[in-house]
């Protein structure tokens, strides 16, 4: 099918799911999360105190994984084009892209203002990583192809939210803990939206549904990936079990997977059946190289215990 057509088949599943998003999805104010109290003025026009390391005990490793993930929502002017640009501003499908957008917008409000007050990181730092960052942009490796894009927003929407419910933990603050939930259930919804539209991609073209699968698994990259240092950051949150390899594997890609039933569709031609070949391949790599790392860190953490 070409990609008018897949929009134009899918647009009645875009409205069905908007209309369940919409009577599911919790109104919610990011100033609620937010302890303004604890706030102080910087140094700076205002006169007030530099910011220092020892303003907030949240370890070093939840604020790395705090700034990636702010910096992760700061691009939301770029998807918001990308997926405008792909799915289009009209119909049930613009109403879906704007929706999404207005959500979307609230993380990235919620915690900054959090981080700010709280103090809990370096703001002359994040503001320049948030310039340098949006200065680059974002763009989608696969722009111009439906099931590829909504195969791949089903999997980073779930990764995104175990990413934000993990560090909320990680910081040992109730506070932070509880505004990074609020926001992980967010990213769900829009998980299940995305997921449930890709389930009807692969009762209309399931040989083009598995090969968009396949191929998204293999190079799959978060958006945040374009983040200065993202991969020394990366190492250190999995390092602390915020996200790695077998959370990815185990937690984001067998659960949507399964409710997919990628293993048991029926109707492939032979791309279908060979895509569908590479991507059990795959998660049998990803699956020694979560193995691989688990038993480094392990030998890793009992080095640093013998010290």
């Amino acid at each position: 099918m070409s990609q008018t057509a897949l929009l134009v088949e899918l647009e009645p599943v875009v409205a069905r799911n908007l209309d369940r998003h919409l009577s599911l999805a919790k109104e919610w104010f990011p100033h609620e999360y937010v302890p303004w109290s604890e706030g102080r003025t910087f140094d700076g026009p205002l006169g007030g105190e530099a910011w220092s390391p020892t303003d907030s005990t949240i370890p070093d490793v939840a604020r790395t994984a705090l700034i990636v993930n702010l910096l992760t929502e700061d691009n939301l002017p770029s998807y918001h084009h990308e997926i405008a640009t792909l799915f289009g501003r009209d119909g049930a499908w613009g109403t879906w892209v704007h929706r999404w957008t207005a959500e979307e917008g609230r993380h990235g409000v919620a915690i900054r203002d959090y981080l700010t007050v709280s103090r809990a990181v370096d703001p002359v730092a994040l503001e320049r990583a948030r310039m340098t960052h949006m200065s680059e942009g974002y763009t989608n490796a696969h722009g111009d192809e439906v099931l590829h894009s909504l195969a791949y927003v089903s999997f980073q929407e779930l990764a995104t939210r175990i990413s934000h419910r993990n560090t909320g933990k990680a910081t040992g603050d109730p506070t932070c803990e509880a505004l990074l939930a609020r926001v992980a259930a967010d990213e769900n919804l829009h998980m299940v939206f995305y997921r449930n539209l890709l389930a009807a991609a692969f009762e209309l073209a399931p040989s083009q549904a598995m090969r968009a699968v396949a191929d998204v698994v293999a190079d799959f990259q978060m958006p945040g990936s374009g983040i200065d240092g993202f991969a020394r950051k990366s190492v250190a949150i999995a390092l602390a079990g915020i996200y790695d390899l077998r959370q990815h594997r185990d937690e984001v890609l067998q659960p949507v997977l399964r409710q997919w039933d990628v293993f048991n569709v029926t109707g492939l031609n032979a791309d279908g059946e060979a895509a569908r070949e590479q991507l059990a391949a795959q998660l049998e790599n990803l699956d020694r190289a979560a193995s691989r790392f688990e038993e480094k860190r392990d030998a890793r953490a009992a080095r640093l215990a013998l010290r």
